[in-house]
C-alpha cells in the first residue's frame, strides 16, 4: 500500500483516491468485536450496523444503530437477516474481494463509505465499480494520467485509467485485441467513464504524425478528433431524461486501432438511436441538447442561417418537457460542439449544412394541417411559410416536396413527424461515417482496443419501442457479462471441485429475453 509520500504523485488527486496513512493505521488497532459486530436488513436504510447481544432458536437480539447514531436495543431477527461485519481495517478497501465477509450488506456499506469519501471508483475482483459523484473531481487530470501510465494494477488505486491501461498492457503483451465493457443503468456515469478511456488513450499512446491538410478544412491531429467526437456525437444523441441529464440516447462502440504503442486510427459504430425523442418527450424530459445549444443565440451567425428563434416554446417538436438543465451550461456546450465540427475537419459548407439541417427539423414541427370538407385528404392550416422555410433549408425543391404532402390523407401528421425523424437519423449517421473518414489516418496498425457504451436501462411512465429494445440489449449485454464473469467461473470451481453452492447472478430473464428473441416480429425490428 502506499505511503502519503508516494501519493504525492496523483497530486490533487491523491485525496480522492485513497486512504490517507494515519487512517489507516488507526483503523488496524480500532476495538471491534469480531463475533458479533453485524449488519441488519432494515426496509428504509436496507442494512444497519448492529451488535448482537442473545442468539436462541434461530433468531438473535440485536442492539442496532442508527444513522444518527442513536441505539435501539432489544430488536429480535431472524438468523438470515443478520449478516457478519468486517473488521475496521477493511473499511474502504480499494477490493472488496479481499474482505472475510463478502456479503451483500458489507458491499454496499464499502461503496457507501468510499463515495461519502469521494473515492468514486472500487474493485471487486476483476470488475471495476463506479458510483457517480454528480460533481467534478480533480481525478482525471495530466499528472494523474501520467500517474497510471505503465502501471500494474496492484500497484495503484482503483481507478478508470488503470482499467484502460491494463487493457494498453494486455494488447501489447498477448498481441490481441482488447475490450472494455461500460455497463450500468441510466446515470451511472457510462458515457463519462468512455470519454475518459478515450482520453487516457488518446494521452500516452501519442501517435506523433501530422495529418495532410486539406483545401478548406481546418482539422487537429488524430488524438485531438478522437477525443472531440465525442461532444459532437452527444450534441445529437444525448439529451435529459428522468434520471440522467445527459443520457446517450444511442449506443456506439469505439476501436481505438494501434501500430505498436501508437495510435494508428479510430472508428466508431452506431446503433439504436431514439428517433422518438425528435418530436416527443415526457414532462419531465428534454430533447436532444443541440437544438437548445443553437437556441440560447450565443452564436447568432447560427440562428441566423437556420431561421430559428431563441425561444424554444416557439417549436412544439422539442418542447413538451424540459427547455434547460441546471447542471447542463448550453452555451459552453455550444462552443464545445462547433469547435468539435471544426477539429473534426467538416468543410464550411458541410457545418453550414448541418445546422441548416437541424433548423429544418425545428420547423417540421410547426406545419399543421386540417382536413379538406368532404375529402379524404390534408390542407395546410394556415403553416404554409412554415414548410417553405423547412423546404428551403433542406432542398432546392421545395414546390414539389410541398405537393406531395398537401394531397396525403389525415396520417398527414404522423407523415411530417416520420419525415422529421428520418432526416435527423439520416443527419446523424452521416455525421458518424463523415467522423469516421476523418479518424482514418490509412496508416497501417496492428490491433484495437473496443469501447462499448450503451444507452442505460429505465423504465419511463410511458415506454416507446425503441425504449424496449434499448433495455432488451443493455439486458443482453447484462447477461454475456453475468455469463463471461459468473456462471463460467462458478462451472470451473466444481470442475475443480471446489465447494461451492450455486449463485443465480441475475440469470432469471433470461426466460424474458428469449421470450422476446422468438417472437419474429420483435426480433425483426
Amino acid at each position: 500500500m502506499s505511503t502519503d509520500a508516494e501519493m504525492q504523485i496523483y497530486g490533487k488527486a491523491a485525496i480522492y483516491l485513497r486512504k490517507p496513512e494515519k487512517e489507516r493505521m488507526e483503523a488496524q488497532t480500532a476495538p471491534f468485536d469480531s463475533k458479533n459486530a453485524c449488519y441488519v436488513a432494515d426496509t428504509k436504510e436496507l442494512y444497519l450496523k448492529g451488535l448482537v447481544t442473545a442468539r436462541a432458536e434461530g433468531k438473535c437480539t440485536v442492539t442496532v444503530t442508527h444513522p444518527d447514531g442513536t441505539k435501539e436495543e432489544g430488536k429480535e431477527f431472524k438468523e438470515a437477516d443478520v449478516y457478519q461485519m468486517n473488521p475496521p481495517k477493511y473499511d474502504k478497501i480499494e477490493d472488496m474481494a479481499m474482505m472475510t465477509y463478502l456479503n451483500e450488506a458489507s458491499v454496499l456499506y464499502n461503496l457507501k463509505e468510499r463515495y461519502a469519501a469521494w473515492m468514486i471508483y472500487t474493485y471487486s475482483g476483476l470488475f471495476c465499480a463506479t458510483v457517480n459523484p454528480y460533481k467534478w473531481l480533480p481525478v482525471y487530470d495530466m499528472e494523474v494520467v501520467n500517474a497510471y501510465r505503465g502501471k500494474k494494477r496492484m500497484e495503484a488505486p482503483p481507478h478508470i485509467f488503470s482499467v484502460s491501461d491494463n487493457a494498453f498492457q494486455f494488447m501489447q503483451i498477448d498481441q490481441e485485441n482488447q475490450s472494455v465493457l461500460i455497463t450500468g443503468e441510466s446515470g451511472a456515469g457510462k458515457t463519462v467513464n468512455t470519454k475518459r478511456v478515450i482520453q487516457y488513450f488518446a494521452t500516452i499512446a501519442v501517435s506523433g504524425a501530422k495529418k495532410e491538410a486539406e483545401p478548406g478544412k481546418m482539422q487537429g491531429s488524430l488524438e485531438d478528433q478522437i477525443i472531440a467526437a465525442n461532444p459532437l456525437l452527444e450534441a445529437y444523441g444525448n439529451a435529459k431524461t428522468v434520471r440522467n441529464d445527459n443520457s446517450s440516447r444511442f449506443g456506439k462502440f469505439i476501436r481505438i486501432h494501434f501500430q505498436g504503442s501508437k495510435l494508428a486510427k479510430a472508428d466508431i459504430e452506431t446503433y439504436l438511436l431514439e428517433k422518438s425523442r425528435v418530436s416527443f418527450q415526457l414532462p419531465d424530459e428534454r430533447g436532444y441538447h443541440i437544438f437548445f445549444q443553437m437556441m440560447t443565440n450565443h452564436k447568432p451567425e447560427i440562428v441566423e442561417m437556420s431561421l430559428i428563434t431563441t425561444n424554444p416554446y416557439d417549436f412544439p417538436m422539442c418542447s413538451q418537457g424540459q427547455i434547460t438543465v441546471a447542471s447542463i451550461n448550453d452555451k459552453e456546450e455550444l462552443d464545445a460542439t462547433d469547435d468539435a465540427i471544426t477539429i473534426l475537419g467538416f468543410t464550411n459548407d458541410e457545418k453550414v449544412s448541418i445546422y441548416k439541417l437541424t433548423g429544418a427539423v425545428l420547423h417540421h414541427g410547426n406545419l399543421k394541417f386540417k382536413q379538406k370538407q368532404r375529402e379524404e385528404q390534408a390542407e395546410p392550416d394556415g403553416t404554409e411559410g412554415e414548410s417553405q422555410t423547412s423546404f428551403h433549408l433542406i432542398t432546392r425543391h421545395g414546390q414539389y416536396l410541398m405537393y406531395s404532402f398537401e394531397v396525403l390523407s389525415l396520417q398527414v401528421n404522423n407523415s411530417v413527424s416520420a419525415l422529421a425523424k428520418s432526416i435527423y437519423e439520416r443527419m446523424f449517421l452521416w455525421m458518424v461515417i463523415r467522423i469516421n473518414e476523418m479518424l482514418d489516418t490509412k496508416n497501417p496498425r496492428q490491433f484495437y482496443i473496443g469501447v462499448l457504451d450503451i444507452a442505460g436501462f429505465e423504465i419511463f411512465d410511458y415506454n416507446s419501442m425503441e425504449q424496449l429494445c434499448i433495455n432488451f440489449t443493455n439486458e443482453k449485454l447484462q447477461q454475456f457479462f453475468n455469463h463471461t464473469m459468473f456462471v463460467l467461473e462458478q462451472e470451473e470451481y466444481k470442475k475443480e471441485g471446489i465447494v461451492w453452492a450455486f449463485i443465480d447472478f441475475g440469470m432469471d430473464l433470461a426466460a424474458c429475453i428469449e421470450l422476446i428473441e422468438k417472437v419474429k416480429c420483435l426480433s425483426g425490428l
